[in-house]
């Protein structure tokens, strides 16, 4: 039987490989009128707000078993709120893209980095969580993307995120569907990382594919040719497709099978219920089972369950795109009695800082607007009569990103050890780097965006580097740093008010992130360890006194010159985790713990203790005046938050740490 499906699985394949060639999907141009354009698009936007708003109520809650087949499910909860916002309301859905939208306004339809990062600095100061949060810490604490959705600096790195938020970079560029892929991809990456971006890919390929194509299955097929070859979501598309041919009458066994291997059996470190290969699953299955029917592919992807309402405002979003507004039911876009536009052609904005209330038509216009021109940079053109215009679009654009340089960790560079480090990411390597000013430590050469030695001398030595694309220069400013040897590594004792995880109080609380990362006693502090299994360690007592005072140091047998330490925080949770003061203290010959006078924090620690603001994985250097002790450590207040759990009222005080460094 396993030999007879796989078979008439891969007959579907090439059959499918067969139509894309008949279709002329490798056409070089597309045409489409400017009207019908707009319709795609005002469908696009109308049907994610459909999505979300008919999503919302099933966020997060069908787990262990999909939803009732009792549809259509409606508005619900959401009906009320649509009331009393006489129109559609803002949510992680549209107000991101609607907040991207306005910086392709401002800047042109391909906005850099820099201007990206400014706008979520600036509009995003709540509603915000996993991925998303971890990025904005990150951009407050200096960073630009796409270190600010690294694996490395951002935990919630695969979680689902960016596939929700980056929908707006395929709808402005139809039929371009390379160009979509790699713009989706290049965004993602604000938030995300490795296969927590390629959902995102998939759907960018397919919305753009959408403009000219509606047939369900030879999208699903676009969208997985745009992915990696070898990445994990590709492998994970085809097995819904696999599924759909096993079961193709009984989409709750095929949800079982899904369920069972991406959520069930996920590795412990990436399992949770808003896993982006997860979702993107759930997705594929509402689509194929949905069968291009716009209401059963809604209600599926509400009864797939997890983080229902993404996957719901997505996958409607797709199917507008496809079918134009007439695909759309009315009775979802009027749900309310005496309106006569999609939502009241209301968009009410109540989630992000001073982003403006709009007309859902205004939005529209503006959306085709940027699209008409991202068109015709592209190489394409329009033609015809007013009225009757005529685009004619160059499938075949490519995807540049802007010059600029992204800023994250320096390297951490060590007297006498060797180093390898890039300033360049793959996004931006291709540019021409060079050192055009400064001196490095010696030891140290630069060749082609990369430091390559080993540092011979300590102390701060100040860079100039240049990047050019032979049309525009720019440069940037950076400080180095040559550490000494980290004596913690050889400390006699660990300092620590907690020196024990309580497992039983951290599941408590609603942690997000997979346990192994969660070290069980405070010995992991200066193990050398940053990341991974056991590297986190959470200062969670059975109860915490009020205030809280957390500190972590080390001791050692004979007398230690001591000038700089650098504490190392860990990932943080959504209702704590982290310092909101920071002080040194030594042992005077007597044991007494002294205060150090006149530190310096680089960087400083964020000025609120409000949670979107906390960086995780943050390296923070404490400077001082040298002294000569036995023993040192950081000491400060942890944040104090209430939390969802009613437990966290008494727990919620901790921090978290995975290395404290201290160098001579």
């Amino acid at each position: 039987m396993k030999a007879q499906t796989l078979l008439l699985f891969s007959l579907l394949l090439f059959l499918q490989f067969l139509l894309c060639i008949k279709d002329g999907s490798s056409q070089a141009t597309r045409k489409i009128t400017v009207e019908e354009l707009r319709d795609k698009i005002s469908a696009a936007w109308i049907g994610q707000m459909i999505g979300n708003m008919y999503g919302l109520p099933h966020e997060n809650k069908y787990i262990n078993a999909p939803g009732l087949e009792k549809w259509p499910y409606g508005y619900s909860k959401s009906l009320d709120k649509l009331q009393k916002y006489e129109g559609a309301f803002s949510d992680d859905d549209t107000d991101i893209e609607y907040m991207y939208l306005l910086q392709m306004l401002k800047y042109g339809s391909e906005p850099s980095y820099a201007q990206l990062r400014a706008a979520w600095m600036y509009h995003v100061r709540d509603r915000v969580w996993l991925a998303n949060r971890g990025a904005l810490g990150l951009m407050h604490f200096g960073y630009t993307p796409p270190f600010t959705g690294s694996r490395k600096l951002n935990p919630h790195w695969f979680q689902i995120d960016p596939q929700l938020i980056n929908e707006i970079w395929a709808v402005t560029a139809p039929g371009m569907v390379s160009y979509a892929a790699s713009k989706s991809d290049w965004a993602a990456r604000i938030t995300s990382d490795e296969w927590g971006v390629e959902p995102t890919i998939f759907y960018g390929a397919m919305y753009a594919a959408a403009f000219f194509e509606n047939d369900i299955h030879k999208l699903i097929e676009t969208g997985i040719q745009a992915l990696p070859v070898n990445g994990r979501f590709r492998t994970t598309a085809n097995e819904m497709k696999a599924l759909y041919v096993k079961y193709p009458n009984d989409w709750k066994e095929a949800w079982m099978e899904m369920a069972q291997k991406y959520y069930v059996n996920e590795p412990a470190m990436t399992k949770t219920i808003w896993n982006a290969n997860l979702n993107g699953a759930c997705a594929i299955l509402a689509m194929l089972y949905g069968k291009g029917d716009f209401q059963r592919t809604l209600d599926l992807s509400c009864a797939m369950g997890f983080d229902a309402d993404n996957q719901a405002a997505t996958v409607a979003g797709l199917l507008g795109i496809i079918s134009g507004m007439k695909g759309l039911p009315a009775n979802l876009y009027l749900p309310i009695e005496g309106w006569k536009e999609p939502f009241n052609n209301n968009y009410v904005n109540i989630t992000r800082h001073d982003l403006p209330d709009a007309k859902i038509t205004e939005i529209i216009d503006n959306t085709v607007k940027v699209a008409i021109a991202l068109i015709l940079d592209k190489g394409g053109k329009k033609s015809g009569e007013p009225g009757k215009e005529i685009l004619t679009i160059n499938t075949k654009a490519s995807f540049n990103p802007p010059l600029e340089f992204y800023l994250g960790p320096l390297p951490e560079l060590v007297i006498g050890k060797p180093i390898t480090f890039n300033f360049f990411t793959d996004a931006n390597q291709a540019f021409n780097w060079n050192l055009i000013d400064g001196t490095l430590p010696k030891g140290l050469e630069f060749s082609k965006g990369q430091i390559i030695g080993v540092p011979t001398e300590t102390g701060y030595f100040k860079i100039t580097l240049q990047l050019d694309n032979t049309k525009e220069k720019i440069t940037h400013d950076f400080n180095l740093l040559v550490r000494g040897e980290n004596i913690a590594l050889n400390a006699d004792t660990i300092f620590a008010n907690i020196r024990e995880l309580n497992e039983k109080v951290l599941d408590s609380c609603w942690y997000t992130f997979g346990k192994p990362v969660y070290a069980k006693n405070v010995s992991v502090i200066n193990d050398g360890k940053s990341s991974g299994d056991g590297s986190v360690f959470y200062s969670l007592a059975a109860k915490a006194k009020l205030p809280k005072v957390d500190y972590y140091g080390f001791g050692w047998n004979e007398p230690q010159k001591i000038s700089r330490v650098a504490f190392h925080s860990g990932c943080l949770e959504e209702f704590g985790g982290w310092f909101t003061s920071l002080n040194v203290q030594y042992q005077d010959e007597k044991g007494k713990w002294t205060s150090v006078e006149r530190i310096r924090i680089t960087p400083s620690l964020p000025e609120t203790d409000v949670v979107y603001y906390q960086p995780h994985n943050a390296e923070y250097i404490i400077e001082f005046s040298t002294i000569e002790t036995r023993g040192i450590r950081i000491i400060g207040d942890a944040m104090i938050q209430d939390h969802w759990n009613k437990y966290t009222k008494q727990v919620s005080g901790f921090t978290s740490i995975t290395e404290l460094s201290v160098y001579n």
